[in-house]
Order: structure tokens, then sequence, then C-alpha cells
């Protein structure tokens, strides 16, 4: 009496990845990220325009905890890690900085905020994402987003 069992692998496989990369604050590794954010976004195959928001949300990330986070400083490490599942993608990021409270930012599209450079990059991050959470401490800040297959 072998009964078959329902076949599993294949979902298993491809249904959770997750990949973790750790770079050093430097501003051409933003390219590599953008290269990354391209295959994880090709790996669940998202449509051209969510491709595109996640690689811009991704490298804005990245590139506001080596600026912000990181102050720059090469020996300080930024921390990427991707969830992915059939239905959605999840990102970390996480810097080595000082922290900051994010409720403090400016709504950027007040008139007397719309030509400051900074505050912009969170509000991009939230466009984009379907959910942007950040954590920060005096160990570093991490902002957690995710964007689900349309």
């Amino acid at each position: 009496n072998m009964k078959k069992r329902p076949q599993k692998t294949t979902t298993a496989k491809t249904s959770r990845n997750a990949y973790s990369f750790t770079i050093p604050s430097k501003l051409e590794k933003l390219l590599e990220i953008e290269k990354l954010a391209e295959q994880v976004a090709g790996d669940i195959a998202l449509s051209k325009d969510q491709s595109d928001n996640l690689a811009i949300a991704i490298t804005e990330a990245v590139g506001n905890a080596n600026v912000h986070g990181n102050k720059s400083n090469p020996d300080k490490k930024v921390k990427i890690n991707f969830q992915i599942t059939a239905k959605q993608v999840r990102v970390e990021v996480t810097d080595e900085g000082s922290g900051f409270n994010p409720e403090v930012l400016s709504n950027p599209l007040k008139p007397e905020n719309i030509m400051k450079e900074s505050g912009r990059g969170i509000f991009i991050l939230r466009t984009l994402m379907d959910k942007v959470i950040f954590t920060s401490s005096s160990k570093g800040t991490t902002v957690y987003m995710m964007m689900k297959k349309r």
C-alpha cells in the first residue's frame, strides 16, 4: 500500500530564498547593489516597474546607510539581507551608525521643505515599497522594506 506523497521539493526550493551581504561604506558598491536588486527582482519575475522601484529603494536605503548612518566611513559596514518568497521581497539594510529618530523627519512635500535635500530618501522609500519600518539604536539603524508582487 504505497501512497504517493505530494511532491513539495520544487516549491520549497523556489519559495524561500535568503541572501545576505555585507559591504564597506563606499559609494562604488552601490552599482553592485543595483545589480543584486535586479537579480532578486528577476528571481520572482517582478514587472519592469516594480523591478525598477525595488532597485531605486534598495540603492537609496544603502546610500542612506553609507552617508547618514556610517558617515561614509569605509571601515564601517552596511549589511543587506534579502528574503524572497513567491509573493514578496523583504529587504533589511543595517548600518553601524549612531542611530536617528525617523519620526523627526519632516514631510518633504510641505512647501518649506521642497528644496531641502535631506529627508527625501525616506519619503522615496515609503512611496516605492509596500512597507517601510525603521528601527534605530546607538548601535545602528535597520530599515526593513517589503514589496508585494503585483
